[in-house]
């Protein structure tokens, strides 16, 4: 039975509680929000767990949620082992749902307003420092995968492009004669970026082997032997062999060439506006994470070479 103050809502049962006013929220995010299909599967993925929280309990009307509900939820999936990350936007999912039933009449106040989710770690990316880097990235040999995988390392680590951004790139996004690169990055924004020397010469050898191996309404710059485009899945995995192959001390994947590409411009450049432009980072505090990396490879050098530095064997 509904709360007088509360429209009845179809659907808003014990066996699914809310699943009518989830299905309008969705359609918000699609329609008026014009959110990305990945986006919106995230927001119900989380909404499905408050639910299925709401289930067990026994709260079946927006009246009985209380800011109480909300954070034993909130403790419980932390208990399951969510990570900090999950849980922060667990609630900024549940948070965004209240706020749409309030604008619909269902709630009169944002239960969820005023709690914290637990700080997340801030992780510094594993990256590879540049003889490393170098040493990955020179793959030999003149067979179809062997300039194929050379091509694509030297243009990842060159320009700094995400895995998602080096998979979709086609033959007219490369312009070798002015050496630049147009990509199209997170939010269907588009860069153009400088290709590096070396770079540039791989994707020459490249391009005429890609040329043997595909048909003509194939646009990828990347392939497999069959002519089709090459997958992120299959570029992970090719990287994971190609760890093995060049020597490398353990599996080296697209976002680590990614990060070590930005710390060494960083450490080269000093320019933070600048590696943030390269790496199409719409906030540069997302490219600030790069001076803590810049910061502890500084301390190291001054640790080794600073003469106060230096710690004292203590004396026997």
């Amino acid at each position: 039975m509904s709360h007088s103050s509360e429209p009845v809502i179809p659907g808003s049962s014990a066996e699914e509680p809310f699943a009518e006013e989830r299905a309008a929220f969705d359609t918000y995010l699609r329609s008026e929000k014009h959110l990305s299909p990945r986006t919106q599967q995230s927001y119900a993925r989380d909404l499905v767990k408050f639910c299925a929280y709401c289930q067990s309990n026994n709260i079946t009307r927006f009246d009985q949620i209380t800011t109480q509900s909300v954070r034993q939820n909130l403790a419980q999936l932390h208990r399951t082992g969510l990570s900090g990350k999950s849980l922060r936007r667990w609630l900024s999912s549940v948070r965004a749902f209240f706020r749409f039933a309030i604008r619909r009449g269902w709630l009169k106040h944002n239960p969820a307003e005023g709690l914290q989710a637990p700080k997340i770690e801030k992780k510094l990316p594993t990256l590879l420092d540049a003889d490393q880097a170098n040493q990955f990235v020179e793959v030999s040999g003149d067979a179809f995968l062997d300039r194929r995988d050379r091509a694509l390392l030297e243009l990842i680590y060159s320009s700094g492009l995400r895995l998602a951004e080096v998979a979709s790139l086609n033959v007219q996004d490369v312009d070798l004669s002015d050496a630049m690169v147009m990509v199209t990055g997170k939010g269907n924004r588009t860069r153009t970026l400088p290709v590096g020397r070396q770079a540039v010469a791989a994707l020459r050898q490249w391009l005429p082997e890609r040329a043997l191996a595909v048909a003509d309404d194939q646009p990828a710059l990347f392939i497999t032997a069959r002519g089709d485009r090459l997958s992120h899945r299959a570029i992970q995995l090719r990287m994971q062999k190609l760890s093995q192959r060049q020597g490398m001390d353990g599996p080296v994947h697209p976002h680590m060439l990614r990060h070590s590409f930005a710390s060494h411009m960083l450490e080269s450049s000093g320019d933070l506006r600048l590696v943030q432009e390269l790496l199409g980072h719409a906030n540069i505090s997302t490219t600030q994470i790069y001076t803590h990396l810049d910061f502890q490879h500084l301390a190291k050098v001054y640790d080794s070479a600073h003469p106060r530095a230096q710690r004292k064997k203590p004396q026997e």
